[in-house]
């Protein structure tokens, strides 16, 4: 099996921003950036639920498609809200050195 690493959502994530400005007919993304961020968010959520649905009662593949969705979506409202994947991996880097329940801990309410 090939070894993917967060570059593969580097890619992804660099070509959905080249497609922001695609025709929203012949591109989804452009369809998605079009229909604006409540949208955007909108179809994370449903592709989370998609996930946990198929992680309690489908097979390891759907779990599998349904993350790729999930994370794909993910992606096009990181780059509506401005943010790279840089900057979670970043974000992702500073918790590693710490607990999950202290790093819970600091955050503010």
């Amino acid at each position: 099996m090939p070894k993917h690493t967060d570059s593969t959502l580097d890619r992804l994530f660099d070509r959905l921003q080249s497609r922001r400005s695609a025709d929203p007919e012949h591109s989804y993304t452009a369809r998605l950036f079009g229909r604006g961020r409540a949208k955007i968010a909108q179809k994370v959520g449903e592709e989370a639920v998609e996930t946990v649905i198929a992680a309690l009662t489908e097979t390891p593949e759907r779990v599998i498609s349904e993350s790729a969705d999930l994370l794909y979506h993910l992606l096009v409202l990181w780059a509506d809200c401005g943010i790279t994947p840089a900057e979670i991996w970043l974000e992702l880097d500073s918790r590693n050195h710490r607990s999950g329940i202290d790093e819970k801990k600091s955050r503010k309410p």
